[in-house]
This record gives structure tokens, C-alpha cells and sequence, in this order.
């Protein structure tokens, strides 16, 4: 075997003390387990462990991502085909996980315990915890509605959704606190009979005064992975690109609700940096749609997709290189260029309208207002006045463009 690059090198380390850890974890739980354990098992030092993960919270949470995202899905079952159907199953999904009473104290079953007390116990992980969640209620909430397709909603299942995850958070929490206390049965029961709720829909006018500006920009992204339904993401084609820090990431549905049908949405989940953050995103994420992908069938998964962008290449790639957990940005792709941006609060719900609006204005069917609020979507040109023949809510002409459609 040829002698290995200083990356090939690193990757190989860092790989050895994942799986150290994650024996070490296994065995002596998250408390109990020290460095230098993990550094003997992995037969590298202790400063070898410490080049590749911050301290023993990220190690931990990275081995939980990996599990997550690489581990057998629940055994298969057929997906439901209506709301209580698919909620049932998806509870089901979710219970197969979580250890038994027969299970030893320690061990793979019972590694993710200690994940709630961590969050606890440090403030700093509460809001993008809990924006998190936002998300993956989102994301199942849109899934539900897949599967009422004819009949409208603003947000009412997501509702629902929030009220699936806490029950289901709350039966992990159980097993690992009184293992055999809650009967799983009666949690797919409670689950299933939340779909009976008359949840009002929310509404989604974005009280921001934030603008959408016409750009024309190159857009070559790196490869990425949507998180959803674990497999490529198609980031090079057209549509809304929302990059959203973890302190934001629950913006992202104003863009789902503010774009019309058939267009495309990506969340760009991106972080300050920290090496606890970025797993705790692929954590959460894998959590949930590993389990949605079993429950639900494949036409009624969120169009919504989720890439997770630990390195920060596919914000700089939509110029911004210095993104972090209140970043709130989002971009409109046509052709291989970005063509309109905004930042700040409501930039998803200004591109994803002034989108609808193009939409609405070049196709000569409509007041090319915004889809959403039926006003216009506020986009602004570099001069601060509008093209001749064009509405205020076309969008941009980007330069060489004129007469493109989006």
C-alpha cells in the first residue's frame, strides 16, 4: 500500500477515533467516558483526538450523527396512505428505535440517553435545538399534506406535526428515565388520533421590510446531499435556495408557503463553525426522515430539501462567506446564474414571492402581485426604478437575459 496523503491521513485518524468513541461511549455512557480512553482504544494520543473534535460533546454528537445517517433504517413497513395512517407508522418507526427494558444498562441501544441532558445543560444548544425541531416539524407537516393534496393549508398540519414530535420526544425521553413506564402501543394510538385535531393555519405576512435585489451571478455549488430523502441534491438547477443559520431555520416555510406550485425549494443549513453544532444538525434531521421515509410514501415527501453545509462551500458559493446561526439569506437560480437575492429577516418570503410574481407577470395571467400577501413583492433594481414594460414584481432582467422565463 502507497504511503498516505497528510488528508488521506487525517481522514483515517479521524475515522479511528470515531469508532473508538463510539465504543467507548457504548460501554462506560457519555458521563463516564474520558479522552484518554478513546485515544488508547483508537492507539493514537490524546492530542491526536483533540486536532479532530473540540472535546468529548462534539465527539459524542458526531457519533450519534453518523449512527443516524448510516445505520439500518426501522424494518420496512408499508407507508400510510392517509394522515393517521402514515403518523401511526411513523410513530411505530420511531418506537423501534428506542431500547427495551431487556436491553443492557450500557450499549448501542441506549446511546443516544444522555443527549437531552447535554442540551439541557448548556444554553447555548436550546434555541438551535429547538429551531431544529421547527424543521423537522416542517418537514412532516409538509409530508401530511402530501397527502391531502386537495385540500388547501397554510400550516395547520405543521401544527399537528409539533404535536406528533413532542409526544414521540417525550416517549424517548420515558424510555431512557422509566424504562417500561409507557406501553408503545398507546403512543401510535395517541399519535394516530392527533390527526382528529382542528388546528387552525397560520398565516405567513412577513412584517419585514425587506427587499428582493436582481443579481446576475454565476452559481456552481459543490455536490450535497439532501438530508430528506438521502440522496443528491440537484443544486444546480433552478429554483429558491434559502441559506439559513440555525438560529432561523423555522423562515423556510414562509418560503414554501410564498412560492407556487412546482418550484423548486432548498434549506442551506449552516453553522457558526462549531464542531457540536453541525452534528446535532445531521443528528436531528437523520432522526426524523429516516423514519418519515419509512412512514410515508415517496410521492408525498416535502419538496422541501434539506442540505447540511458544515463546511460553508455552498453559502460562499451564493456569496456569502461568512455565514453563522442568525444568517437568514436566500437566493432565486434560473439557467445556471442567481438572478434575484435578499438577506435578513423575510429574505425567504421576499425571493420565493418576487418568484411568483415573475411567474404571474411573464406569463400574462395575472397583476404579477405577491402570491402570498397580494401586494408586490418589493423588488428593486440596482437604480431603484423598474424597466420599461416590466411590473414592479417581475423580478430582475439580468444583462443578455431579456425574454428569459423563469
Amino acid at each position: 500500500m502507497g504511503r498516505l496523503s497528510r488528508a488521506q491521513s487525517q481522514e483515517h485518524n479521524r475515522a479511528r477515533v470515531l469508532a473508538a468513541a463510539r465504543e467507548e461511549f457504548a460501554e462506560r455512557g457519555f458521563r463516564d467516558a474520558k479522552i484518554d480512553g478513546i485515544a488508547e482504544r483508537a492507539e493514537l494520543t490524546r492530542g491526536a483526538v483533540y486536532s479532530n473534535f473540540s472535546g468529548k460533546r462534539a465527539l459524542y454528537f458526531t457519533v450519534l450523527a453518523d449512527l443516524a445517517e448510516r445505520g439500518p433504517e426501522p424494518p420496512h413497513q408499508e407507508p400510510g396512505l392517509t394522515p393517521r395512517e402514515a403518523l401511526g407508522a411513523l410513530a411505530r418507526a420511531w418506537l423501534a428505535r428506542l431500547p427495551l427494558t431487556t436491553d443492557e444498562p450500557r450499549g448501542l441501544a441506549r446511546l443516544g440517553m444522555e443527549l437531552m441532558p447535554e442540551i439541557l445543560a448548556d444554553e447555548r444548544l436550546r434555541l438551535p435545538f429547538a429551531q431544529l425541531m421547527k424543521l423537522d416539524a416542517i418537514l412532516l407537516g409538509l409530508a401530511l399534506e402530501g397527502l391531502r393534496p386537495s385540500a388547501p393549508s397554510a400550516g395547520g398540519l405543521v401544527w399537528m406535526a409539533e404535536a406528533a414530535l413532542t409526544t414521540l420526544h417525550g416517549a424517548s425521553l420515558m424510555a431512557a428515565a422509566a424504562p417500561g413506564f409507557t406501553e408503545p402501543f398507546n403512543i401510535v394510538s395517541a399519535c394516530e388520533h392527533l390527526t382528529e385535531l382542528d388546528l387552525d393555519d397560520r398565516r405567513f405576512a412577513t412584517p419585514w421590510n425587506t427587499r428582493a435585489r436582481p443579481a446576475d451571478e454565476p452559481w456552481s455549488p459543490p455536490e450535497a446531499a439532501d438530508a430528506v430523502r438521502g440522496e443528491p441534491a440537484p443544486l444546480a438547477g433552478d429554483g429558491v435556495v434559502a441559506i439559513l443559520g440555525l438560529h432561523r431555520l423555522e423562515a423556510v416555510e414562509e418560503a414554501v408557503r410564498a412560492a407556487p406550485p412546482g418550484v423548486a425549494i432548498t434549506a442551506v443549513v449552516v453553522t457558526g463553525g462549531s464542531d457540536e453544532l453541525a452534528p446535532l444538525a445531521r443528528l436531528a434531521v437523520a432522526d426524523l426522515c429516516g423514519c418519515l421515509r419509512q412512514a410515508f410514501p415517496r410521492p408525498a415527501w416535502p419538496r422541501l430539501r434539506v442540505v447540511l453545509d458544515g463546511s460553508g462551500a455552498i453559502a460562499a458559493a451564493a456569496g456569502l462567506p461568512a455565514a453563522g446561526e442568525g444568517t437568514e439569506s436566500a437566493v432565486r437560480v434560473e439557467a445556471g446564474r442567481i438572478v434575484l437575492r435578499a438577506d435578513g429577516r423575510g429574505a425567504c418570503h421576499r425571493v420565493a414571492s418576487a418568484t411568483a410574481g415573475t411567474r404571474t407577470a411573464d406569463t400574462g395571467t395575472g397583476t404579477g402581485t405577491d402570491a402570498a400577501t397580494g401586494t408586490d413583492p418589493d423588488v428593486t433594481t440596482g437604480t431603484g426604478t423598474v424597466p420599461p414594460g416590466r411590473a414592479p414584481s417581475d423580478g430582475p432582467v439580468p444583462p443578455g437575459r431579456a425574454g428569459h422565463r423563469g
